[in-house]
C-alpha cells in the first residue's frame, strides 16, 4: 500500500476524501476546532496550506472515518492475519502439499521486513541541520488550558540499551524550548521501559522522533503489540511490502526513509520537568506532572515537508477510528494468545482502558474467571479498569448486548471481584492518587438466572428527579450533584433498596438522559468512577470473602477533584463559526 503520507494524500484527493484549506489559519486553537467540527460531520481529511507562523502545511484527520482507514490499508492486512491464525493447525506438522496450498500467504509473509536505502535516495535526508528550532513547527494547541503546543502524531523510536530491541511508540511531545521538549513516557509503554533500563545504568537514552512516513507507522506505534513483536515488522506487514530504512553516518538509529521529519537526540537520566496540562483522549485535561525531557540535537526533513497532526478530546475523535481498526485487525489473535478467550473488545467511548468486554469459554464452573484474569495480565490490557465477561456469544461492539448477557447471569455474591490499590492508566484521574486506583471484574457465566427488568415502576425515590433505562437490568438515576451531597450513593442503598431491588446495575449520574446513547453512556459512566471508591453494594464478610448483594450502585457523577472536561473556548467557537464559509 502507501509508502508515505503523500501517496495516501493523493489517493484521498482522487477519492474526494480531502479538502485543501488555503485561508490563513492559526495552529493555536483554530485548526483544532475546525478539525473537531469536521470529525463530528464525518467529513474529509484537511490539508491546511496557509498556517500562521510557519511555511509548513499541516494535514489532519487522515484516519477520521472507517472508509479512510480502509483506504489507507485495504483488506489485505486483515486477511493475512486471519490466514496466519487459520494456518497454525493446518501447517502442524508441515508437508509439501500443505505448504503449496499456503503459497500465497507464504509469499506475503516473505515480503515482511526492512530494506536498506542509500541516503541519497532517502527523501528524509534532503535537508539536514543541527540548528534545530522545534518552535518553528506548526504544532497544534488543541485546548486553551494546554501548557504549550504539542506534537500529537509523534513516532518515537528507541532501542533497549542492552538488547538493542526496538520500540516505536506514540508518546505526546510538549514543545518547551527550541531544542527541548517534554516526552510523556507512560508507565506501561515500551519507550518507558527502555528509559528505565538506561537510567539504571546512569546512561542517556538515544531517541529519534519521526513525523510522517507510511500511514502504517502510525497504526504500529499505537498498536498494543506484545513486547517481543517489533513495530517496524508490524508496519511492513500492514504495508504489504518491506519498509525503507536509511542510515546517517555516526547516528545510532536507522531513519525511516519516507518520513517527513526525523529529530535526533536523547533523553537524559534522572531529569524530570513538569509536563502538561493537556486535553486528552478521555475528554478531560490531564494535569501537570513531572516527566522526562527530550534534548534535540539534529533534524532531517524533506525539503517540502508536510506536518501531520491530530486532535484528541471527548470521544469520538480520530483516534476512535484508528482504535476500532486495530481491534478488528488483531481480534483473530486473541484466541491464539489467550486460549479460551473467543472475543475481546475495549471501548473507545471510554478511552479504551476504562472498559473491556470479553466472550470466553465456560466448560467448567468459573472457568471464565480464569480467562478474565488472563486478560487483565496481558500487555496493555493490564490497565483495564473494568472488565465484563460472559460465555454467551454477543456482538461486543453493541455494549448493551454484552451487559444484558452478563446481568442475566450475574450473582453479586459470586460474580463481582474488586482489586484494590493497583496501577492505573496515567491519564485516568478517577483514582485518588496519580497512577494508582482499582480494578473490577464482573462475570456473567453459565445459564441465565433471571429475566431482566425493562420498565421502572418503583415509584418516586427521594432526591432522584429522573430515571432512565439504559438496557435490561440497568438504569440511570440523576439527583443531587456530588458537591451538594457526596454521600448520596451510599444513602441510596438504604433509602431505595426495595425500589431498586429488581435492577442489577444502577448508575448515579448528573444527567440520566445519557442512557439514550451508547457513546454518551459509556463516556459518562466508565470514565467517572473508581471501583474501590465509587461502587456501592450491601455486603457481608464471610471469613476472608466479601459477599455482595444487589443492587450494585455506581456513583458516576462528576466529582470536584476530577480534571476539567475539555470545552472549546467561546471566542474560538465564535471565530470558527464566523469564518466557516471562508475555509471551505
Amino acid at each position: 500500500m502507501h509508502i508515505n503520507i503523500r501517496t495516501f494524500i493523493q489517493q484521498l484527493r482522487q477519492e474526494n476524501e480531502l479538502i485543501e484549506i488555503n485561508a490563513p489559519v492559526d495552529p493555536y486553537l483554530e485548526i483544532p476546532e475546525i478539525h473537531r467540527r469536521v470529525i463530528d460531520e464525518q467529513g474529509p481529511a484537511l490539508l491546511f496550506t496557509n498556517v500562521k507562523g510557519s511555511d509548513i502545511p499541516v494535514v489532519t484527520n487522515l484516519f477520521g472515518t472507517i472508509r479512510r482507514v480502509e483506504l489507507a490499508f485495504g483488506p489485505k492486512p486483515e486477511v493475512l492475519v486471519q490466514q496466519l491464525v487459520d494456518s497454525i493447525d493446518d501447517l502442524l506438522p508441515p508437508s509439501p502439499s500443505k505448504l503449496w496450498g499456503k503459497r500465497g500467504m507464504i509469499k506475503d509473509v516473505l515480503k515482511i521486513g526492512t530494506r536498506a536505502v542509500k541516503p541519497s535516495k532517502a527523501p528524509v535526508m534532503e535537508h539536514y541541520t543541527t540548528d534545530v528550532n522545534m518552535k518553528k513547527l506548526p504544532a497544534l494547541t488543541g485546548w486553551h488550558l494546554d501548557s504549550n503546543p504539542f506534537i500529537t502524531l509523534p513516532l518515537v523510536y528507541t532501542e533497549h540499551p542492552g538488547k538493542h530491541e526496538h520500540n516505536l511508540g506514540m508518546y505526546r511531545i510538549e514543545i518547551k524550548e527550541e531544542k527541548k521538549t517534554g516526552i510523556h513516557w507512560q508507565i506501561h509503554k515500551g519507550g518507558g521501559f527502555h528509559h528505565y533500563e538506561a537510567e539504571q545504568m546512569n546512561q542517556k537514552l538515544p531517541v529519534t522522533l519521526f513525523l510522517g512516513g507510511p500511514p502504517a507507522l502510525t497504526i504500529s506505534a499505537i498498536a498494543p503489540l506484545p513486547e517481543a513483536v517489533p513495530e517496524l515488522m508490524f508496519t511492513s506487514m500492514l504495508m504489504g511490502d518491506k519498509l525503507n530504512l536509511t542510515h546517517a553516518p555516526g547516528y545510532p538509529h536507522p531513519l525511516i526513509a519516507e518520513a517527513e521529519f526525523a529529530f535526533g537526540g536523547y533523553v537524559p537520566p534522572h531529569v524530570r520537568e513538569p509536563e502538561g496540562p493537556f486535553g486528552d483522549h478521555y475528554g478531560y485535561y490531564s494535569w501537570a506532572h513531572d516527566f522526562p525531557v527530550f534534548e534535540v540535537g539534529r533534524m532531517w526533513k524533506r525539503k517540502d515537508a508536510i506536518y501531520p497532526a491530530t486532535v484528541v478530546g471527548k470521544p469520538r475523535q480520530e483516534d476512535y477510528f484508528i482504535g476500532e481498526y486495530l481491534q478488528r485487525l488483531m481480534s483473530p489473535l486473541f484466541p491464539v494468545v489467550m486460549n479460551g478467550v473467543k472475543q475481546l473488545w475495549t471501548y473507545a467511548e471510554t478511552g479504551f482502558h476504562a472498559l473491556a468486554g470479553a466472550v470466553v469459554r465456560e466448560s467448567y464452573y468459573k472457568e471464565g474467571l480464569a480467562h478474565a484474569l488472563r486478560i487483565m495480565g496481558e500487555g496493555q490490557l493490564t490497565l483495564t479498569k473494568f472488565l465484563m465477561v460472559t460465555n454467551k456469544d454477543v456482538d461486543l461492539q453493541d455494549f448493551s448486548q454484552l451487559l444484558e448477557a452478563v446481568l442475566e447471569r450475574f450473582l453479586p455474591e459470586r460474580d463481582l471481584l474488586i482489586l484494590n490499590d493497583t496501577s492505573m492508566d496515567t491519564l485516568d484521574y478517577t483514582g485518588r492518587k496519580f497512577n494508582t486506583g482499582s480494578k473490577a471484574v464482573m462475570t456473567g457465566l453459565g445459564e441465565p438466572v433471571r429475566e431482566l427488568g425493562r420498565t421502572y415502576d418503583g415509584g418516586t425515590i427521594p432526591g432522584i428527579h429522573d430515571v432512565q433505562l439504559y438496557c435490561g437490568g440497568c438504569i440511570c438515576l440523576s439527583g443531587p450533584s456530588f458537591e451538594d451531597d457526596p454521600d448520596f450513593a451510599e444513602k441510596l442503598l438504604e433509602t431505595a433498596a426495595r425500589q431498586l431491588s429488581d435492577w442489577q446495575l444502577v448508575f448515579l449520574v448528573d444527567d440520566a438522559s445519557i442512557a439514550a446513547s451508547q457513546s454518551q453512556f459509556l463516556w459518562t459512566t466508565f470514565t467517572r468512577f473508581d471501583p474501590a471508591f465509587d461502587l456501592y453494594a450491601k455486603h457481608e464478610v464471610d471469613r476472608n470473602k466479601l459477599k455482595y448483594s444487589g443492587p450494585i450502585i455506581i456513583d458516576a457523577r462528576m466529582k470536584p477533584f476530577y480534571p476539567e472536561t475539555v470545552e472549546t473556548r467561546p471566542d474560538i467557537n465564535e471565530l470558527v463559526t464566523k469564518r466557516w464559509k471562508e475555509y471551505f
